[in-house]
Protein backbone atom coordinates (compact mmCIF):
# COMPACT_ATOMS: atom_id res chain seq x y z
CA UNK A 1 0.00 0.00 0.00
CA UNK A 2 2.84 1.75 0.65
CA UNK A 3 3.93 2.16 -2.97
CA UNK A 4 0.30 3.07 -3.90
CA UNK A 5 0.55 5.69 -1.09
CA UNK A 6 2.95 7.63 -3.50
CA UNK A 7 1.66 6.84 -6.53
CA UNK A 8 -2.57 7.91 -6.23
CA UNK A 9 -3.93 11.65 -4.75
CA UNK A 10 -6.78 9.77 -4.02
CA UNK A 11 -5.13 7.43 -1.16
CA UNK A 12 -3.09 10.61 -0.36
CA UNK A 13 -6.09 12.85 0.15
CA UNK A 14 -7.13 9.71 2.26
CA UNK A 15 -4.54 9.58 4.52
CA UNK A 16 -4.83 13.80 5.04
CA UNK A 17 -8.15 13.50 5.73
CA UNK A 18 -7.75 10.59 8.54
CA UNK A 19 -5.11 12.91 10.24
CA UNK A 20 -7.33 16.11 10.30
CA UNK A 21 -10.38 14.31 10.91
CA UNK A 22 -8.67 12.69 14.06
CA UNK A 23 -7.43 15.68 15.44
CA UNK A 24 -11.65 17.09 15.91
CA UNK A 25 -12.36 13.90 16.65
CA UNK A 26 -9.87 13.70 19.99
CA UNK A 27 -10.57 16.94 21.36
CA UNK A 28 -14.35 17.06 20.63
CA UNK A 29 -14.82 13.40 21.64
CA UNK A 30 -13.19 14.01 25.07
CA UNK A 31 -14.91 16.87 25.52
CA UNK A 32 -18.85 15.11 24.53
CA UNK A 33 -17.24 11.42 26.70
CA UNK A 34 -16.73 14.19 29.77
CA UNK A 35 -20.02 16.26 29.32
CA UNK A 36 -22.26 13.36 28.68
CA UNK A 37 -23.44 14.53 25.06
CA UNK A 38 -22.92 11.59 23.17
CA UNK A 39 -26.76 11.40 22.11
CA UNK A 40 -26.67 15.23 21.79
CA UNK A 41 -23.88 14.27 18.87
CA UNK A 42 -25.43 11.53 17.67
CA UNK A 43 -28.90 14.02 16.73
CA UNK A 44 -26.64 16.47 15.50
CA UNK A 45 -24.98 14.19 12.99
CA UNK A 46 -28.24 12.72 12.06
CA UNK A 47 -29.82 15.81 11.56
CA UNK A 48 -27.05 16.40 8.86
CA UNK A 49 -28.47 13.88 7.01
CA UNK A 50 -30.93 16.96 5.68
CA UNK A 51 -28.90 19.62 4.88
CA UNK A 52 -27.11 16.57 2.27
CA UNK A 53 -30.38 16.20 0.88
CA UNK A 54 -30.55 19.80 0.64
CA UNK A 55 -27.39 20.13 -1.24
CA UNK A 56 -28.76 18.14 -4.08
CA UNK A 57 -31.79 18.99 -4.17
CA UNK A 58 -30.60 23.06 -4.66
CA UNK A 59 -27.45 21.57 -6.77
CA UNK A 60 -24.57 22.64 -4.20
CA UNK A 61 -22.42 21.00 -2.14
CA UNK A 62 -23.69 18.50 -0.18
CA UNK A 63 -21.26 19.00 2.46
CA UNK A 64 -22.23 22.64 2.77
CA UNK A 65 -25.83 21.80 3.54
CA UNK A 66 -24.15 19.31 6.04
CA UNK A 67 -22.56 22.13 7.72
CA UNK A 68 -25.49 24.88 7.84
CA UNK A 69 -28.09 21.76 9.36
CA UNK A 70 -25.93 20.73 11.54
CA UNK A 71 -25.20 24.14 13.12
CA UNK A 72 -28.44 25.37 13.31
CA UNK A 73 -29.70 22.29 15.42
CA UNK A 74 -27.26 22.47 17.74
CA UNK A 75 -28.43 25.88 18.59
CA UNK A 76 -31.70 25.15 18.13
CA UNK A 77 -31.59 22.12 20.40
CA UNK A 78 -29.74 24.30 22.70
CA UNK A 79 -31.62 27.62 22.56
CA UNK A 80 -34.69 25.64 22.79
CA UNK A 81 -33.87 23.32 26.20
CA UNK A 82 -32.84 26.28 28.04
CA UNK A 83 -36.32 28.74 27.29
CA UNK A 84 -38.75 25.94 27.31
CA UNK A 85 -36.91 23.96 29.96
CA UNK A 86 -37.89 20.32 28.16
CA UNK A 87 -36.15 16.90 27.98
CA UNK A 88 -33.14 17.53 25.86
CA UNK A 89 -33.68 13.96 25.09
CA UNK A 90 -36.54 14.96 23.34
CA UNK A 91 -35.43 17.49 21.38
CA UNK A 92 -32.37 15.38 19.60
CA UNK A 93 -34.98 12.50 18.95
CA UNK A 94 -37.16 15.36 17.35
CA UNK A 95 -34.06 16.52 15.64
CA UNK A 96 -32.48 13.47 14.62
CA UNK A 97 -35.84 12.08 13.24
CA UNK A 98 -36.75 15.25 11.32
CA UNK A 99 -33.64 15.60 9.90
CA UNK A 100 -33.59 12.20 8.23
CA UNK A 101 -36.90 12.54 6.87
CA UNK A 102 -36.09 15.94 5.50
CA UNK A 103 -33.08 14.22 3.46
CA UNK A 104 -35.28 11.55 2.45
CA UNK A 105 -38.04 14.21 1.33
CA UNK A 106 -35.22 16.69 -0.53
CA UNK A 107 -33.62 13.53 -2.52
CA UNK A 108 -37.06 12.41 -3.40
CA UNK A 109 -37.79 15.60 -4.94
CA UNK A 110 -34.53 15.92 -6.58
CA UNK A 111 -34.75 15.86 -10.52
CA UNK A 112 -33.10 12.80 -12.48
CA UNK A 113 -31.80 9.58 -10.84
CA UNK A 114 -31.56 9.93 -6.70
CA UNK A 115 -27.98 10.37 -5.76
CA UNK A 116 -26.26 7.10 -4.00
CA UNK A 117 -26.22 8.59 -0.31
CA UNK A 118 -24.24 5.03 0.76
CA UNK A 119 -20.70 7.08 1.20
CA UNK A 120 -22.57 9.99 3.44
CA UNK A 121 -24.34 7.50 5.74
CA UNK A 122 -21.03 4.87 6.07
CA UNK A 123 -18.39 6.70 5.30
CA UNK A 124 -15.89 6.43 2.33
CA UNK A 125 -12.49 7.59 3.25
CA UNK A 126 -11.25 7.13 -0.47
CA UNK A 127 -13.54 9.28 -2.01
CA UNK A 128 -12.19 12.23 0.22
CA UNK A 129 -11.39 15.39 -2.27
CA UNK A 130 -8.79 18.21 -2.08
CA UNK A 131 -11.81 20.86 -1.94
CA UNK A 132 -13.22 18.34 1.39
CA UNK A 133 -9.79 18.81 2.64
CA UNK A 134 -9.56 21.98 2.63
CA UNK A 135 -12.94 22.43 4.33
CA UNK A 136 -11.90 20.04 7.03
CA UNK A 137 -8.80 22.01 7.96
CA UNK A 138 -10.61 25.40 8.00
CA UNK A 139 -13.16 23.66 10.40
CA UNK A 140 -10.23 21.63 12.78
CA UNK A 141 -8.76 25.52 12.68
CA UNK A 142 -11.70 26.92 14.36
CA UNK A 143 -12.12 23.80 16.46
CA UNK A 144 -8.48 23.74 18.02
CA UNK A 145 -8.52 27.12 17.83
CA UNK A 146 -11.75 27.63 20.53
CA UNK A 147 -11.14 25.15 22.30
CA UNK A 148 -8.04 25.83 23.55
CA UNK A 149 -8.25 29.54 23.21
CA UNK A 150 -10.41 28.72 26.08
CA UNK A 151 -9.50 25.92 27.53
CA UNK A 152 -9.72 27.01 31.31
CA UNK A 153 -13.25 27.82 30.82
CA UNK A 154 -14.17 24.44 29.41
CA UNK A 155 -12.93 22.53 31.58
CA UNK A 156 -14.47 24.69 34.80
CA UNK A 157 -17.88 24.25 32.43
CA UNK A 158 -17.41 20.22 31.88
CA UNK A 159 -16.80 19.30 35.41
CA UNK A 160 -19.08 21.71 37.32
CA UNK A 161 -21.51 23.82 35.52
CA UNK A 162 -23.21 25.50 38.03
CA UNK A 163 -19.66 26.81 39.77
CA UNK A 164 -18.62 28.13 36.23
CA UNK A 165 -21.43 30.22 36.56
CA UNK A 166 -20.82 31.10 40.25
CA UNK A 167 -17.53 32.26 39.19
CA UNK A 168 -18.85 34.51 36.36
CA UNK A 169 -17.84 32.75 33.24
CA UNK A 170 -20.52 32.72 30.56
CA UNK A 171 -21.85 29.69 30.58
CA UNK A 172 -24.71 29.63 28.35
CA UNK A 173 -22.21 30.97 25.89
CA UNK A 174 -20.21 28.14 26.58
CA UNK A 175 -22.65 25.81 25.66
CA UNK A 176 -23.91 27.12 22.83
CA UNK A 177 -19.91 27.01 21.26
CA UNK A 178 -19.46 23.44 22.50
CA UNK A 179 -22.69 22.07 20.60
CA UNK A 180 -21.76 23.90 17.80
CA UNK A 181 -18.40 22.89 18.17
CA UNK A 182 -19.55 19.37 17.66
CA UNK A 183 -21.43 20.36 14.65
CA UNK A 184 -18.66 21.03 12.96
CA UNK A 185 -17.10 18.20 14.10
CA UNK A 186 -19.79 15.61 12.96
CA UNK A 187 -19.45 17.14 9.52
CA UNK A 188 -15.82 16.50 9.14
CA UNK A 189 -16.50 12.92 10.31
CA UNK A 190 -19.17 12.73 7.79
CA UNK A 191 -16.39 12.14 5.12
CA UNK A 192 -14.87 9.21 7.31
CA UNK A 193 -16.72 6.98 8.52
CA UNK A 194 -20.30 8.33 7.42
CA UNK A 195 -23.80 9.52 9.84
CA UNK A 196 -24.51 6.37 10.78
CA UNK A 197 -21.04 5.49 12.30
CA UNK A 198 -20.00 8.96 14.04
CA UNK A 199 -21.02 8.15 17.11
CA UNK A 200 -18.51 5.00 17.37
CA UNK A 201 -15.29 6.95 16.42
CA UNK A 202 -16.04 9.87 18.98
CA UNK A 203 -16.55 7.69 21.44
CA UNK A 204 -14.09 5.14 21.67
CA UNK A 205 -10.99 6.31 21.49
CA UNK A 206 -12.01 8.29 24.66
CA UNK A 207 -13.07 5.55 26.31
CA UNK A 208 -9.52 3.69 25.53
CA UNK A 209 -7.50 6.62 26.86
CA UNK A 210 -9.67 7.65 30.00
CA UNK A 211 -8.41 4.21 30.92
CA UNK A 212 -4.65 5.15 30.73
CA UNK A 213 -5.19 8.78 32.38
CA UNK A 214 -7.73 11.23 34.10
CA UNK A 215 -5.96 14.60 32.54
CA UNK A 216 -8.34 16.23 30.28
CA UNK A 217 -5.34 17.68 28.18
CA UNK A 218 -3.69 13.97 27.75
CA UNK A 219 -6.82 12.33 26.98
CA UNK A 220 -7.35 14.81 24.57
CA UNK A 221 -3.86 13.99 23.12
CA UNK A 222 -4.30 10.02 23.36
CA UNK A 223 -7.99 10.46 21.72
CA UNK A 224 -6.19 12.17 18.32
CA UNK A 225 -3.05 9.61 18.57
CA UNK A 226 -5.79 6.80 18.73
CA UNK A 227 -8.03 7.65 16.12
CA UNK A 228 -5.27 8.05 13.75
CA UNK A 229 -3.71 4.47 14.59
CA UNK A 230 -7.43 3.33 13.83
CA UNK A 231 -8.20 5.06 10.82
CA UNK A 232 -4.89 3.97 9.16
CA UNK A 233 -5.23 0.51 10.64
CA UNK A 234 -8.79 0.44 9.31
CA UNK A 235 -7.72 2.21 5.87
CA UNK A 236 -5.18 -0.55 5.29
CA UNK A 237 -7.55 -3.27 6.14
CA UNK A 238 -10.27 -1.88 3.62
CA UNK A 239 -7.88 -1.49 1.29
CA UNK A 240 -6.06 -4.83 1.12
CA UNK A 241 -9.78 -6.82 1.01
CA UNK A 242 -12.19 -4.24 -0.40
CA UNK A 243 -14.56 -3.61 2.02
CA UNK A 244 -16.14 -0.39 2.77
CA UNK A 245 -13.35 1.81 5.12
CA UNK A 246 -15.93 3.30 7.52
CA UNK A 247 -17.38 0.14 8.70
CA UNK A 248 -13.42 -1.28 9.04
CA UNK A 249 -12.31 1.63 11.34
CA UNK A 250 -15.55 1.24 13.35
CA UNK A 251 -14.81 -2.71 13.91
CA UNK A 252 -10.97 -2.04 14.29
CA UNK A 253 -11.41 0.67 17.23
CA UNK A 254 -14.09 -1.64 18.78
CA UNK A 255 -11.95 -4.70 18.89
CA UNK A 256 -8.94 -2.77 20.47
CA UNK A 257 -11.33 -1.65 22.66
CA UNK A 258 -12.59 -4.89 23.95
CA UNK A 259 -8.91 -6.12 24.36
CA UNK A 260 -7.79 -3.32 26.42
CA UNK A 261 -10.38 -3.28 28.55
CA UNK A 262 -10.03 -6.77 29.02
CA UNK A 263 -6.30 -6.46 29.59
CA UNK A 264 -6.94 -3.81 32.54
CA UNK A 265 -9.53 -6.01 33.67
CA UNK A 266 -7.44 -9.25 33.68
CA UNK A 267 -4.68 -6.74 35.60
CA UNK A 268 -6.61 -4.92 37.79
CA UNK A 269 -7.56 -8.57 39.39
CA UNK A 270 -3.70 -9.95 39.67
CA UNK A 271 -2.77 -6.36 41.50
CA UNK A 272 -5.88 -7.47 43.65
CA UNK A 273 -5.04 -11.24 44.38
CA UNK A 274 -1.37 -10.18 44.61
Amino acid sequence: MINDLLRYSFLQNAVAGILLASLACGIIGTVIMEKRLVMMSGGIAHTAFGGIGMGYFFNIEPIIGALVFSVLAALGISTIGRKIKTNADILIGMCWSLGMALGILFIAFTPGYPPDMTSYLFGDILTVSGADLKLITILDIIIVGVVFAYYIQFKAYLFDEEFAAILGLPVVYLEYALYVLIALTAVILIRVVGIILILALLTVPPSIAKQFSFNLRNIMFISTFLGIIFSLLGLWISYRLHIPSGATIIITSIFVYVLVSLFNKVKSKNQSAA
